[in-house]
């Protein structure tokens, strides 16, 4: 069994604490950039509406003077008001989710999480090294490693698409990710308990690590898609737009459609962590499969999001009905991460610090 280096270990804890705090500044460059572009946006559509009826009034007034010039006894049409102008269009993002506008809000929350994300690479790799082992054997490696994955994966996902208006939220979730573990699953570096000396703690909890930072991401979506799906509905029933800096966003269609795809891989994802599991299980306990807490709720969790794949593929299930299903399905993640894992004894109980 290798030897402990808690120096390491110390720096390591020190490098988590530094990439918080880079992912809280970041967080709050991408809730800038969603306030400020929010409201530029909603001045350029006010100027534009106001330019529209300005050219629609004199249009009416020179119709007016020709028809009174020609004998005409109809009235003229009554101007289009600026307030009411565009009313019943939803300014969204595009659907393509290409790269149009370069936003100095958002490239800074951009280059401050890849920032983050190194620092955060220096205290997953020193974790790792200091124990000598993989460094996710406990809810507090399990908090930190996932924290990392879900700024990993959002930020390789925006070489391909602009997906910053989901700044806010993952940097936000990775930030109460990294204080959870720090302050309520703080564990110094050590060994593993001997049930998790397994190679298949490197196969199965990886996976789980994984398709949990894709499910976080697919949660952040669903609660923009319902937000958006809100805002469309009231601006079609003629209502103002005071959600401007959804403006951001794009459609609750195409979020949905997103979200929709990424859960789909996730869910292959906890598929293979639900088989590997059972694995482990015989070559640790004797049996695949024996309802013990964990893997009842994470069974949980695999019939929560088959149902919603199932529903929207088949049952046309969509719109809030899906997005609200994702959630409860990211719901029970965080309850099987958390309550199961703290308050329910069982077989994958080690002092109520696993993630296993």
């Amino acid at each position: 069994m290798p030897q402990i280096n808690f120096t390491l270990g110390a720096y390591s804890e020190l490098f988590m604490l530094l990439a918080a705090g880079t992912y809280v500044v970041a967080f709050l460059a991408f809730a800038w950039d969603m306030a400020t572009s929010g409201k530029v946006g909603q001045r350029d559509a006010a100027l534009l509406a106001g330019q529209k009826a300005e050219a629609a009034a004199k249009a009416e007034a020179k119709q007016s003077v020709l028809a009174g010039a020609g004998g005409g006894s109809g009235s003229a049409a009554t101007p289009a008001s600026p307030k009411n102008a565009g009313a019943g269009t939803v300014e969204v993002a595009d659907s393509d989710l290409k790269y149009r506008s370069r936003r100095k809000g958002a490239r800074v929350g951009v280059a401050l999480s890849i920032l983050g994300l190194v620092i955060h690479a220096a205290g997953v790799l020193s974790r790792g090294i200091a124990a000598g082992r993989v460094p996710w054997g406990n809810m507090y490696e399990f908090c930190t490693t996932g924290a990392f994955l879900v700024v990993a994966v959002f930020l390789v996902v925006l070489i391909r698409r602009d997906l910053r208006f989901l700044g806010t939220f993952v940097l936000g979730l990775a930030v109460v990710m990294m204080v959870a573990a720090a302050v309520a699953f703080y564990i110094p570096v050590g060994h593993l308990v001997p049930a998790l000396q397994s190679y298949w703690l490197v196969i199965h909890v990886s996976i789980a690590v994984l398709s949990s930072a894709l499910f976080t991401l697919t949660f952040s979506m669903a609660v923009l898609q319902l937000l958006q799906s809100r805002r469309e509905a009231k601006i079609a029933a003629g209502g103002l737009d005071t959600g401007s800096f959804m403006r951001l966003v794009p459609s609750s269609l195409t979020l949905e459609a997103l979200s929709y795809r990424i859960n789909t891989i996730a869910f292959v994802g906890w598929t293979l962590t639900v088989m590997f599991g059972s694995i482990w299980a015989e070559k640790a306990w004797g049996r695949f499969w024996g309802w013990d807490t964990k893997e009842v709720w994470s069974f949980v969790i695999w019939v929560v999001y088959a149902a919603y794949l199932h529903a929207r593929a088949t049952r046309g299930w969509t719109g809030a009905r899906a997005a609200w299903l994702s959630i409860v399905g990211y719901l029970c993640v965080i309850f099987n991460f958390t309550v199961v894992n703290i308050y329910f004894s069982g077989l994958h109980s080690y002092g109520g610090v696993s993630a296993g």
